[in-house]
């Protein structure tokens, strides 16, 4: 059976999935948002921005030890990118194939986890490698280009917050021996932060509207949101610290099917024949994840 590399492997694994959970059925509440005039990026930066205040409130001693683990500050810029692409994603894009490319995740974490804490990979972790990158051309290509590359903003966006997610989940591990309000703050701060930059560039590119004003329409969706986000992420803290960086990658593919069963219900997403195929490529290489930690007794 899967043995835990820790003690306490259940609860960690119980908060991995509350974070999946929580950023599965995000993509509803901020299409409301979007509706109701507010950007993705602003309804980050806001939701970032009042989690940070409750960090600072609740752990004023945040900015300690940021001297001695220098690694926060690319925590910091990862978990920021990671929302910047996957909140607008979700919110521009169809939920289902966005969320599949966002879970290549599990190999660019064979690649992070080589570079970052010296896992050096095995035939079974470039045997997935190739598993999810074969899925992922199957997803991308369409009859009418050659090649399968991206063919939309979500797409790239999709991308690139997967990569920043596996690049945070080996920092969070790399860092499990920093100080918790510390990685907290990098968490919260990128958040509100790469999603306040990103903004302000848009809006002087003239691709994103400004910040509307506060209004009685979105700010109860935002402040439910912001909660849940909070909480999602004290979760994801929690577990990917004491999980290895394959477990994690492994319960967090639970995304998926909180993201697909509520977008084809509610009617946001559609599954053709080839993303299913694709995407089972890509979840079949995630669950190969687990191989390393795996033992019969």
């Amino acid at each position: 059976m899967t043995k835990f590399p820790v003690k306490g492997g259940g609860l960690a694994v119980a908060a991995l999935l509350l974070n999946a959970l929580v950023w599965g059925v995000s993509w509803w509440p901020f299409k409301i948002l979007e509706s109701q005039g507010l950007h993705p990026l602003w309804a980050t930066a806001l939701i970032y921005g009042l989690s940070l205040c409750v960090v600072f409130t609740l752990r004023p001693q945040a900015l300690r030890g940021w001297k001695q683990h220098p690694w926060l500050w690319l925590l910091l810029l990862s978990s920021g990118l990671t929302n910047v692409g996957f909140n607008w994603a979700v919110t521009i894009g169809d939920v289902v194939r966005v969320v599949l490319l966002f879970y290549l995740m599990p190999a660019w974490s064979i690649l992070i986890a080589w570079w970052l804490l010296g896992e050096k990979p095995t035939r079974m972790a470039g045997l997935r490698l190739i598993l999810a990158l074969t899925g992922v051309a199957i997803v991308l290509k369409r009859p009418d280009i050659p090649w399968p590359v991206p063919e939309s903003t979500a797409d790239g966006l999709a991308l690139m917050g997967g990569f920043c997610f596996a690049l945070t989940n080996a920092l969070l591990l790399k860092l499990h021996d920093s100080p918790e309000p510390a990685r907290m703050l990098a968490m919260f701060g990128g958040g509100a932060l790469m999603a306040t930059c990103t903004g302000l560039a848009g809006v002087g590119l003239g691709t994103i509207t400004p910040l509307p004003e506060v209004s009685l329409a979105w700010a109860p969706h935002l402040l439910a949101l912001s909660m849940a986000f909070l909480i999602g992420n004290l979760a994801l803290q929690y577990g990917a610290a004491k999980l290895s960086a394959q477990t994690t990658a492994l319960v967090m593919l639970s995304e998926i099917l909180f993201a697909s069963l509520s977008s084809v219900w509610l009617g946001n997403s559609q599954l053709s024949v080839q993303t299913l195929w694709g995407g089972s490529l890509i979840v079949c290489a995630a669950i190969l994840s687990i191989w390393p930690n795996s033992r019969h007794t």
